[in-house]
């Protein structure tokens, strides 16, 4: 009973410390994630001839991480622009809304679109694309915080083996540290890697389409595409949804929301039903069931940004719950199929 106590006492501080700390945790943990897909792309640096053994380790991180400032600023820019365009035109999208309701009521005898139309009186459309500039640029300051915690982890990244195996007195304790943090950086960092993937194709087939279908800021969707797409089972929903009933507001008529909701509904579910199985199997081995309580908790703690962290996160938890005999129940439940031998202790 007593240990209960301890335990509950233990997860009720963690949880108050996520919640009163996450200005502090939130960047730090992106700062992580950004680590990883620095060291991939060292590793892909390191391939090029011209640079393999010849460059010292600050200069191929130093190149690395300005590249993905670059990358980041030049988004953020053409995000910003594409913003500012549907600013200057929010007063035709509500004229075309109101014209979409305007049908649907005629067309069904309905109430329920004029009573739509009275609640979006009082919606602005400058001032919620205006919040959304004004979060962006907030995540552009971060993301300057967010690159330094991932140059300091470079820099650390040396020394740490050397520091973690001084803190255990004998080999095989340090061996079997190193074995779970093996484990946590190798399915850790291939999930985050073959994800990205994946979502850039996503996002890089929405861009087409959606310029094919003279979607006014067709970069800005597809990027809200790519992001929401880290969320998982109800981020491929949403970020469709999006697109699809923008085009009622642009063009004022449902047969171009009918084409871009099905187009993009197919290659949502192509992507993610076709190839994201082939490339990345059932390595995470996570209950379905847990991934969804798992977004809905992070998603409760941190919002937006445990959703988007909630895999990643679940992932690495099991791992370690899976090294030691007092959680190994748990690893269990949270498994897909219980074999978590198989998996991670290999």
């Amino acid at each position: 009973m007593k240990k209960l106590a301890y335990s509950v006492i233990g997860i009720g501080g963690v949880l108050t410390l996520l919640i009163i700390a996450q200005n502090i945790l939130i960047p730090f943990v992106y700062g992580i994630v950004l680590w990883f897909l620095g060291r991939y792309f060292k590793k892909v640096l390191y391939k090029i001839p011209l640079l393999q053994k010849r460059e010292p380790h600050w200069v191929i991180s130093t190149l690395v991480f300005g590249i993905i400032f670059m990358g980041v600023s030049l988004i953020s820019r053409l995000v910003a622009d594409n913003i500012s365009s549907l600013l200057a035109n929010s007063e035709m999208y509500k004229a075309n809304l109101d014209k979409v309701l305007n049908q649907i009521n005629t067309t069904f005898q309905i109430d329920l679109a004029q009573e739509i139309s009275k609640s979006l009186n009082g919606f602005d459309y400058a001032t919620i694309l205006g919040s959304i500039a004004d979060t962006l640029s907030g995540a552009l300051g971060d993301m300057v915080i967010i690159i330094l915690y991932a140059v300091f982890l470079f820099s650390e990244e040396i020394s740490l083996s050397e520091k973690i195996k001084k803190l255990f007195d004998s080999e095989k304790k340090y061996e079997k540290v190193s074995t779970i943090l093996s484990h946590i950086n190798d399915t850790t960092s291939d999930y985050i890697r073959l994800k990205t993937y994946l979502i850039l194709l996503t996002g890089l087939l929405v861009y087409v389409f959606l310029l094919i279908m003279c979607v006014d800021a067709a970069f800005f969707w597809a990027f809200l595409m790519f992001a929401l797409n880290y969320i998982p089972t109800i981020g491929s929903l949403i970020a469709t949804l999006f697109p699809a009933f923008f085009s009622l507001v642009q063009y004022g008529e449902v047969k171009p929301f009918i084409i871009i909701l099905i187009g993009l509904g197919l290659a949502e579910w192509f992507i993610g039903n076709v190839l994201e199985p082939k490339l990345m199997g059932k390595s995470l081995n996570l209950s379905p069931l847990v991934t969804i309580l798992a977004l809905v908790v992070w998603g409760q703690i941190w919002g937006i940004t445990g959703m988007l962290l909630s895999t990643p996160i679940t992932v690495v938890m099991l791992i370690i719950f899976s090294q030691f005999k007092s959680t190994r129940s748990i690893a269990i439940l949270l498994s897909e199929n219980g074999d978590i031998d198989e998996v991670y202790n290999s």
